[in-house]
C-alpha cells in the first residue's frame, strides 16, 4: 500500500549461514536504462502477482484465458507461472516465454535477457515423502510427460532431509512463508549443474489442515496459501543459479489427498482434480527461455531484452519492481481495475510520461488498448468526445525589443 506520505513494502530475504557453493546473486535493485524501444515486434509482458488474491489469475491457472487473449495480440507474450499454472493443465499460447517472476522483474529492470530455446533438460527435485504414493505419482508424472510430449528429464532427485516450507499470511493478508533446508537443494543444483537447463521442484508446503477444505469452501475468497511461499523459493533458485525454475506442492498425507472437496468454484477446479500438480510446471519449463546475464550478448538477434518489451499489462494497484521498472524504462503500462486484489496503490500518482499509463476497466478494454498500441495510434482517438488540440504560445524577445530595453 502507499499514499502521499508512506509506502508499506514487503520483501523476501535469502539468509545464508552455509559455506558458499554458489555465486551470490546480484542486488535486485540494479537497473540498466534501455536505450530505446524496438518497434520491429510487439512483445507484451503480462503480470498477475502471486499471493495477493487477484480475482483473475490468483487461483489455479485462471489467468490463462487472459494470456491466450493477449497472446493473440502479441508477437511474443512474456508471463510467469502464476498466470498459467493449473495443476495438470498448462494451456499457455505457443508464443509464450514462461519465466519465473523475479526473472521477469530483472528483464524489465534491464539486467537480463531471454533467449528462446527448442527444449530444456528439466531436472525434478522432490521431497522424500513419508508416503511413497506421492513419490511414485511424481515419477509417473515425469514419465507421462516424457511419453506424451517429449519432455527431457535427466533424473529425478529425492531430497533428504526435505525442504521445509511453511505458508504464512502477512498483516496485509498476502500469502508468503518461510523455507528451511534450502542449502541442501542448492548443493544438489550446484553439484549437477551440467545436467540440466531448468529446475522443477515438488515438495510439501505446511499449512493448517483446515486450509485444504476452507480454500474450496470459501469459493475463491481465500488468498491461495501455497503460492506465496512457492514464489519465494523459485525467486531464490532463479536468482542464485540463473536458470528457469518452478514449484508444485506435494500432498502431505493420504488423508488430505483422499478428501472429496465436492463440486468447487470453477477457478479452483484444476486443483481439485490433480494428484501431483506437476504437469503445468513440467510443460512450462520444457521451453522456458535461457536467462542471459552477459550484457555483451544483449544485442544478439535471438536475445529479447527490455528494449524489446512493448507493453506491460497488470492488475490495477500493483506497485513493485516491474511497475517501477516500466515507469523508468518508458514502457507503456495497462492497469486493469476489474482484477481486484489486496494491493492498495494509486498508480496515477507516479510520474508517468504523457500517454504511458492506461487505466482500463477489464481485459476486454486492455485488448483494445493493446491493439491501438500495436497499430501505433493513440487509444483516445477511437473514443468520443475527442479532447481539443492544445495550443501553447511561447513568446521570445526580438532583437529590436532587446535593443529598446
Amino acid at each position: 500500500a502507499s499514499d502521499a506520505n508512506h509506502m508499506q513494502c514487503e520483501l523476501g530475504i535469502l539468509e545464508d549461514h552455509s559455506t558458499h557453493i554458489y555465486q551470490i546473486p546480484e542486488p535486485i535493485f540494479r537497473f540498466r536504462k534501455r536505450a530505446g524501444g524496438n518497434a520491429d515486434r510487439f512483445n507484451v509482458a503480462l503480470i498477475i502477482p502471486t499471493g495477493i488474491g487477484a480475482d483473475i489469475g490468483g487461483h489455479a491457472g485462471d489467468g490463462t484465458p487472459v494470456a491466450r487473449l493477449i497472446g493473440r495480440l502479441s508477437d511474443t507474450l512474456i508471463t510467469h507461472p502464476n498466470v498459467v499454472n493449473a495443476s495438470d493443465i498448462n494451456e499457455m499460447p505457443a508464443n509464450t516465454l514462461y519465466v519465473e517472476g523475479s526473472v521477469l522483474s530483472r528483464l524489465l529492470m534491464g539486467t537480463v535477457g531471454l533467449r528462446p530455446v527448442r527444449g530444456n533438460r528439466v531436472l525434478l527435485v522432490i521431497d522424500d515423502n513419508l508416503y511413497p504414493t506421492f513419490v511414485n505419482a511424481a515419477v509417473n508424472a515425469v514419465s507421462a510427460a516424457r511419453s506424451s510430449y517429449g519432455l527431457t528429464c535427466p533424473k529425478v532427485i529425492k531430497l533428504s532431509p526435505p525442504l521445509i516450507m511453511r505458508s504464512k499470511y502477512t498483516e496485509s493478508g498476502s500469502a508468503v512463508g518461510e523455507i528451511e533446508n534450502i542449502e541442501y537443494l542448492f548443493q544438489v543444483l550446484a553439484e549437477d549443474r551440467d545436467l540440466y537447463d531448468a529446475v522443477a521442484i515438488s515438495s510439501v508446503i505446511g499449512v493448517p489442515k483446515t486450509y485444504h477444505q476452507e480454500y474450496f469452501d470459501r469459493a475463491g475468497e481465500m488468498v491461495n496459501p501455497w503460492g506465496g511461499v512457492e514464489a519465494m523459493l523459485t525467486h531464490a533458485v532463479s536468482s542464485v543459479f540463473n536458470v528457469p525454475s518452478a514449484h508444485s506442492p506435494m500432498f502431505e498425507s493420504a488423508e488430505i489427498a483422499n478428501k472429496d472437496p465436492g463440486i468447487v468454484e470453477p477457478r479452483l477446479a484444476a486443483e481439485a482434480v490433480s494428484v501431483t500438480f506437476l504437469q503445468c510446471i513440467l510443460k512450462g519449463l520444457q521451453r522456458s527461455p535461457q536467462i542471459v546475464t552477459d550484457e555483451t550478448q544483449f544485442n544478439q538477434p535471438d536475445v529479447l531484452t527490455a528494449e524489446d518489451v512493448s507493453c506491460l499489462v497488470m492488475p490495477d494497484g500493483c506497485l513493485g519492481l516491474p511497475t517501477l521498472a516500466a515507469l523508468e524504462q518508458g514502457i507503456p503500462v495497462i492497469a486493469v481495475r476489474e482484477n481486484k486484489n489486496l494491493m492498495r496503490n494509486d498508480l496515477t500518482h507516479l510520474p508517468w510520461q504523457p500517454g504511458q499509463l492506461h487505466i482500463v476497466q477489464n481485459y476486454w478494454e486492455a485488448a483494445g488498448v493493446l491493439a491501438c498500441l500495436k497499430a501505433g495510434i493513440d487509444p483516445a482517438s477511437v473514443r468520443r468526445p475527442l479532447t481539443r488540440t492544445e495550443v501553447e504560445q511561447r513568446v521570445f524577445a526580438t532583437d529590436t525589443a532587446k535593443a529598446a530595453e
